[in-house]
């Protein structure tokens, strides 16, 4: 069995969407499954059993020796939430619960941390994890998931076999829930198929002009085969960095989307929001070297194929990957 937590989520639905198609039946869905705006994400998936989050400690005393392997997806991930105790519930004490108990019963675990943690870049986006307890992330969230990759650096006992893989910015099929955290891609498409035209954040920052703030946009294809990557291959623990290597701008990804929709690139600014503005990155790219180092040599999307593939074969039709 496999457990996939954050199931009915964005990445985790698609994980088990891309799991089922390699074979893999016996999957253990683990959510929040009373946010039925996530359901459709679950439909036409094969899975073992629903497991509540909040019952899975107790599911895995019962059944933990028929546990392959666990992918902890799941997690609070709105970047304008600012209360703490959320963060520390759902991200760091739910994820300290999960490592104990792969530790206990020897299960290998991948989990999602994130490129919130860099803040504003002043150390770089090296996935060095000497620098980690150096970060100084711009927000609760970003914060919850350092304070969790720190923890997990200085355990004495560990999963014999773990890895923590920092999301970039991450776009693609099955965020339609995602309401104001969904993917600019996401938000472009309705406002390009509402009133042909979109808006983008203006620059706030002198080094910038507008529409040219940058960010490592990764399709969830490519961070999905990663995971499964991790799951096939069981050494090398750590931390890794997981976006597409290439920083590219809002106003490229906006322009794809035009294109990808037959239509004629209309774009205009609006003042960043006030709760936001101060916490905003202007630029994020990915290292990717640790990880093309112990092996992984698979190609990512260029932002040109994933808009396409993105745009065409999902928001078009409303179909879910």
């Amino acid at each position: 069995m496999i457990i996939v937590t954050g199931a009915a989520g964005f990445i985790g639905s698609g994980l088990i969407s891309t799991l089922n198609a390699q074979g893999f039946k016996s999957i253990i869905a683990v959510d929040d499954f009373g946010q039925i705006q996530k359901a459709e994400n679950l439909e036409g998936k094969i899975i073992q059993e629903k497991v509540e989050r909040d019952d899975l400690f107790t599911w895995l005393e019962q059944n933990y020796k028929d546990v392959e392997f666990i992918f902890h997806i799941g997690a609070r991930t709105d970047t304008t939430e600012f209360d703490k105790a959320i963060f520390d519930k759902l991200n760091v004490n739910f994820s300290k619960d999960l490592w104990k108990s792969c530790v206990k019963y020897q299960i290998p675990l991948v989990y999602a941390s994130s490129a919130a943690t860099y803040g504003l870049g002043e150390l770089g986006y090296d996935d060095n994890e000497a620098l980690i307890p150096q970060l100084k992330p711009l927000n609760p969230y970003g914060d919850s998931k350092n304070d969790f990759d720190i923890w997990a650096l200085e355990q004495k006992e560990k999963p014999f076999f773990w890895v923590g893989l920092k999301f970039f910015n991450v776009y693609g099929p099955n965020e339609f829930h995602k309401a104001r955290m969904a993917s600019v891609i996401y938000h472009a498409f309705n406002q390009i198929k509402a009133t042909s035209k979109m808006k983008l954040f203006r620059s706030h920052h002198p080094e910038f002009k507008d529409g040219e703030q940058m960010r490592d946009f990764i399709y969830v294809k490519d961070l999905i085969d990663v995971c499964l990557y991790f799951m096939h291959h069981r050494q090398d623990s750590g931390i890794y960095n997981l976006g597409s290597g290439q920083a590219r701008t809002f106003k490229d990804l906006v322009i794809n989307t035009f294109k990808a929709m037959d239509k004629t690139p209309e774009i205009e600014f609006i003042d960043t929001p006030i709760d936001i503005r101060d916490k905003y990155q202007y630029f994020t790219e990915a290292n990717m070297a640790k990880l093309r180092a112990i092996g992984y040599d698979r190609p990512f999307h260029t932002l040109e194929q994933g808009v396409e593939d993105y745009v065409k074969n999902y928001l078009i039709p409303h179909r879910y990957l």
